[in-house]
């Protein structure tokens, strides 16, 4: 849905200056704060400028996109100029204007989320585009006649009220400097006293970090060793009273002498444990094994494992039902080690009540945040800070009935760390605590040989939260050059892009109940990601905003396992492969070209229409292109020379293939250059040596005196 809010046009200096106020005006309606409108303003107020400048005039149009939230505020200026001539080096910042053209046009695309741009011999359109703002209320028609009605009754003010209101735009933007500028002379000098101090005493600081570095070692293999020494007594020990209390017939239920050597032996064993797994961390010699598995596999198995651990019927365990989580990818084993620790203290420290173990998405959507909460006894707001410590325990009644080692939440601290996470407590004394561990999505130092299975074939990232859908994927995609890369997440994806580089991109619009718009606008903006093909497919009807936003193909769901590889064999080009592109009305008479030219190394690259060829021959560039003259849109003579206009697509070499029969006047519109051939007599050596003539024309190579073929 495109819905227009007011067009203006540009004839003079003061049409500028309106433009510029109108569009600070517009933004202000639809929520955008005092930054964004100013932004937009100047954005607004170049492009306009540049319109009347260098065109002699033009029109703007400001308009609202999408039919749900978040729309878009678009903005479009057309001239009918000359045109700008090295577009592209003005793009890609190779030119250096004497009058300033190409400066602001560069800035201005650092400005808005979207920025578009298309110039020919006919003139010049720019689209900008930027993301109405997530508190911003949902633009419906109600909203459209309110903001029509505002912008009819407040009429822009004449110049001297722009001076002013730029005026104090500046104003506030040169205070705000000066306050930065005051406040980091500020800190300056604070960190020059700072630094006298700090490096005097650097030399003492390597001195002892060196003797603590020292100690830790000793300590290190100190208690590496005395622990392998310790298991082996323990070990005999519990061997040694399952066999006395086998001979003596005592059951588990019995409290005799054997018991309780056996609960001592076991007390001693796991504080050899706890003491062993921690000298191996602080030694680096516990490796990270990172898998991908589902949080609520993971919580069934914790489940099951530390049921049995409830004896006291005034006490119940609950684990939350992890809805909505992606997958992790993180090491399983030290993770359920950690909420083991985390879930048996707090069965041990609560009588009465409930330990709650939950997990939710952490705040910025690129991790997972654990927590296991109790009604037990509670901490100390001064003993908070040292039960990471080493052997500490807390005072109170209940802990001098139920001993621990002091070593469990120290060892499931640095497990956390070196999982990538944090671990913090909260906690009220007499009320319960909260223990929260947040780990990544995906570790730090992710390997992207992980992902790259098949160096021979091209990898596809697909963003999709749903494992059924993934798996459509793989199979759509299988026995093909195309290999899935799955992420689970946008950050997942983010990171991904990190590490590797796709041919192409496949998006769900929907993930883990968000919406993925930001994404998509931030992955076409940022220069390292904005030339990658992304094709949407998801269930949200809202083909229009995607393609607006930078999209190259919008599916729906369920996929559609032919269209997808269409897509992606449109957008990814074969280094070695010919692409042509086909324009033709008929699916049959597609198919029909396509057969003719399958085996011949050649990239077929389709278009039903008219509009649809001049849009896919701007974006796929391809070697030649085969035209049809009947096309149900637009008359393919039309075609041709909206190809021959445009700087981006002049020079692609065109074979005409119709089955009407061409007029003299026609003839002499299409010239000597292009070759026709007949659908009647279309023949595989016809097609083929037709597209090398016309190809080798176009590159020099070839004079011929005529290139229009009568196959016959």
């Amino acid at each position: 849905m495109s819905a227009p809010l007011l067009g203006l046009s540009i004839r003079d200096e003061q049409d500028v200056v309106a433009a510029r106020q109108r569009a600070r005006q517009i933004a202000g309606l639809l929520g955008f704060d005092a930054t964004d409108q100013a932004r937009l303003a100047t954005a607004v107020s170049e492009i306009a400028r540049n319109a009347f400048l260098y065109a002699g005039g033009g029109r703007i149009v400001f308009e609202v996109e999408g039919s749900r939230a978040p729309q878009l505020f678009t903005i479009r200026v057309s001239d009918t100029g000359p045109g700008i001539s090295r577009l592209d080096d003005i793009m890609g910042g190779r030119y250096t204007s004497t009058t300033g053209l190409g400066l602001g046009i560069v800035g201005t695309r650092r400005l808005v989320d979207m920025f578009d741009i298309s110039s020919t011999s006919q003139g010049t359109t720019v689209s900008l585009k930027k993301i109405l703002p997530a508190r911003a209320s949902f633009v419906g028609a109600d909203d459209l006649g309110r903001i029509s009605a505002t912008l009819a009754a407040d009429r822009p003010a004449g110049p001297l009220a722009e001076i002013r209101q730029q005026n104090q735009e500046l104003l506030r933007a040169l205070d705000s400097v000066r306050t930065r500028q005051e406040e980091l002379e500020r800190v300056n000098r604070e960190l020059e006293d700072t630094n006298r101090g700090v490096v005097a005493l650097y030399a003492e600081l390597d001195e002892r970090a060196d003797h603590l570095r020292r100690v830790d070692e000793v300590k290190t293999r100190f208690l590496s060793n005395m622990t392998h020494e310790f298991r082996t007594p323990v070990n005999s020990i519990l061997a040694l009273t399952t066999l006395l209390a086998e001979k003596m017939g005592s059951t588990e239920a019995q409290k005799d002498e054997v018991y309780y050597i056996r609960r001592s032996a076991t007390q001693l064993a796991e504080l050899v444990d706890d003491l062993l797994d921690l000298a191996k961390v602080e030694a680096g010699k516990i490796e990270v094994s990172p898998t991908v598995f589902e949080v609520r596999d993971l919580f069934s198995a914790l489940r099951g494992m530390l049921r049995p651990l409830l004896i006291n019927d005034a006490l119940s365990l609950v684990f939350e039902e992890p809805d909505g989580l992606p997958p992790i990818c993180s090491d399983e084993r030290k993770l359920s080690q950690i909420l083991r620790n985390f879930i048996s203290n707090a069965l041990k420290y609560t009588e009465r009540g409930e330990v709650r173990v939950a997990a939710r998405l952490a705040a910025a959507g690129e991790g997972i945040e654990f927590t296991v909460s109790d009604t037990g006894i509670g901490i100390p707001e001064e003993s908070l800070g040292r039960i990471f410590e080493e052997f500490v325990q807390v005072e109170n009644p209940l802990q001098r009935r139920v001993k621990g080692t002091g070593l469990g939440l120290p060892l499931s601290k640095r497990l956390a760390e070196l999982l990538g996470g944090s671990v913090t407590v909260e906690s009220t004394l007499g009320s319960g605590s909260i223990f929260r561990l947040t780990l990544p999505l995906m570790p730090a130092d992710f390997e992207t040989s992980g992902l790259m299975t098949d160096p021979s074939r091209k990898p596809v990232l697909v963003v999709d939260d749903d494992e059924a859908d993934l798996l459509m994927y793989e199979r759509a995609l299988s026995g093909t050059r195309f290999q899935v890369i799955p992420a689970r997440s946008a950050a997942a994806a983010t990171k991904t892009l990190d590490l590797m580089r796709p041919v192409a991109m496949v998006l769900d619009i929907t993930l883990h109940g968000e919406q993925s718009w930001a994404l998509i606008a931030r992955l076409k903006h940022q220069r390292s990601t904005s030339d990658i093909p992304l094709i949407v497919v998801s269930s949200v009807d809202d083909e229009q905003k995607a393609l607006a936003l930078g999209a190259d193909a919008y599916g729906h769901k369920p996929l559609n396992a032919a269209w997808l590889l269409q897509m992606l064999e449109q957008i990814v080009h074969r280094p070695d492969a010919t692409r042509v592109l086909v324009i033709d009305d008929q699916e049959a008479s597609r198919f029909i070209v396509r057969e003719m030219l399958r085996g011949r190394d050649h990239e077929i690259v389709e278009a039903a229409s008219g509009r649809d060829g001049l849009r896919q021959a701007q974006r796929t560039d391809p070697a030649v292109v085969l035209l049809d003259l009947q096309l149900g849109d637009m008359d393919g003579l039309d075609v041709r020379d909206g190809l021959l206009r445009d700087p981006r697509t002049s020079q692609i070499p065109i074979v005409i293939i119709t089955s009407r029969t061409l007029t003299e006047p026609e003839l002499e519109r299409i010239g000597p250059d292009t070759p026709v051939l007949s659908k009647a007599d279309l023949t595989r050596e016809h097609v083929h040596c037709a597209m090398q003539r016309a190809i080798e024309r176009a590159t020099g190579r070839s004079r011929s005196p005529s290139d229009i073929v009568e196959a016959s």
